[in-house]
């Protein structure tokens, strides 16, 4: 298995609005705050905008680290055929201390992995939970289910990450720390210091366009909206109504990450290196796709909807 070097992490605070500023320089108004991806701090509300060091100077750079006692944290793997991965991304994260632990929510997967998964919970009752759901529903139902699970047992923080270690449990630190003070933290390809590693240039080149797309329809700050590698706050993730996710595969990304925004939730955006899985077929297909083009504009229109319903009432 290929080890990699975890990146480090520059951050700054912006506010969430609709006035879009330049590279680096995040977004300011009211509502939720943004990790950009280097500068420093905007405020709209200030009289010159700018916050911190002159342009031009040197700004602080803040690198997370987990304090003693850090909350606990259950980490949501939902699989599909995954028998290859499961048991070494499963004693990695276990590896990370006793305040983890991990939910697999197996979709049906003719392979095995649900039944290897039930063998593994077996030896390590309390660290690790199966699901099981009777048919290919897709991920964003899996990991709403996971979401349910880890929210009525109490877990302080809840990660969602792939299992077919493309993400790097030995990022998740990183990121818990992260959410100490912000809702919701992303592990970013498409920040400075994140990349991707084993991709064709096909995959690099949609993933790319895919995320720029869905960043300039829904108007937000984030490089990396289609990662599926977070972790919530527990009160961020209970603040989303789960019974209006309807999205899946990269949609579903894209959706809980701008609900998130849009409840005025502060979001973090932290580099990592994604590498092309290793063992398994790709679940990526034409209508997952299609699907996440179509979902922004639906997530577009419901914002504009709402917006226009509070200024009426408000002039009413």
């Amino acid at each position: 298995m290929r080890r990699r070097r975890s990146a480090g992490v520059r951050r700054v605070t912006t506010e969430y609005h609709a006035l879009r500023l330049g590279r680096g320089q995040g977004v300011a108004g009211r509502g939720g705050a943004v990790e950009s991806d280097g500068g420093n701090a905007w405020d709209a509300g200030s009289a010159t905008g700018w916050h911190g060091p002159p342009p031009g100077q040197p700004s602080a750079v803040t690198e997370p680290t987990p304090a003693e006692g850090a909350p606990g944290v259950a980490v949501v793997v939902p699989t599909y055929n995954e028998r290859d991965n499961l048991g070494a991304l499963f004693e990695m994260i276990l590896a990370l201390g006793p305040a983890y632990r991990v939910i697999v929510v197996d979709v049906a997967s003719p392979d095995g992995t649900g039944t290897l998964a039930d063998q593994l919970a077996a030896g390590r009752r309390g660290r690790l939970q199966v699901l099981h759901r009777s048919s290919k529903e897709g991920i964003g139902p899996a990991y709403i289910a996971g979401f349910r699970v880890a929210l009525a047992d109490g877990a302080e923080r809840i990660a969602q990450m792939d299992a077919d270690h493309s993400h790097d449990p030995a990022d998740l630190p990183r990121l818990v720390a992260t959410t100490a003070i912000h809702d919701l933290a992303l592990g970013s390809r498409y920040v400075p210091g994140g990349r991707t590693e084993g991709w064709p240039l096909h995959r690099r080149l949609l993933s790319r366009l895919g995320g720029l797309y869905a960043r300039v329809v829904l108007g937000v700050p984030i490089a990396d909206l289609t990662s599926g590698f977070k972790v919530w706050r527990r009160e961020a993730l209970a603040a989303l109504d789960l019974d209006v996710l309807r999205a899946d595969g990269y949609a579903f990304q894209i959706e809980t990450t701008y609900r998130t925004l849009r409840r005025g939730g502060r979001v973090a955006e932290l580099p990592i290196v994604f590498a092309d899985r290793v063992a398994g077929a790709s679940k990526l297909s034409r209508r997952v796709v299609l699907e996440a083009a179509v979902v922004v504009w639906r997530l577009r229109f419901e914002s504009s909807r709402q917006q226009a319903a509070g200024n009426t009432q408000s002039t009413g």
